[in-house]
């Protein structure tokens, strides 16, 4: 059995150190991008719309006529409520 070191010199590492900042770097870049405020908040808007609007720009009916049902019988049951406690 024979075990194979490899030898590596002062330069091989310290290229494998800077691959390894640059790669490190990077990864936090995209960190940073991914958690600033901007990006959520164009992410959640991209997301809502997607409910509302199809690829081609079209309203989804369906889902606006569920959310509007939504709350027109939310409004309902507050005007009830409010009605029923006075």
């Amino acid at each position: 059995m024979s075990n194979k070191l490899s030898v590596t010199g002062p330069a091989a590492i310290e290229s494998d150190i800077e691959a390894t900042r640059e790669r490190l770097a990077a990864t936090i870049d995209e960190l940073a991008y991914r958690a600033s405020p901007k990006t959520i908040i164009s992410r959640e808007i991209a997301g809502l719309k997607a409910v509302f609007v199809d690829r081609q720009g079209n309203p989804r009916t369906d889902n606006i006529l569920k959310a509007a049902g939504g709350v027109v019988g939310f409004v309902a049951f507050v005007v009830v409520i409010r009605r029923l406690s006075r």
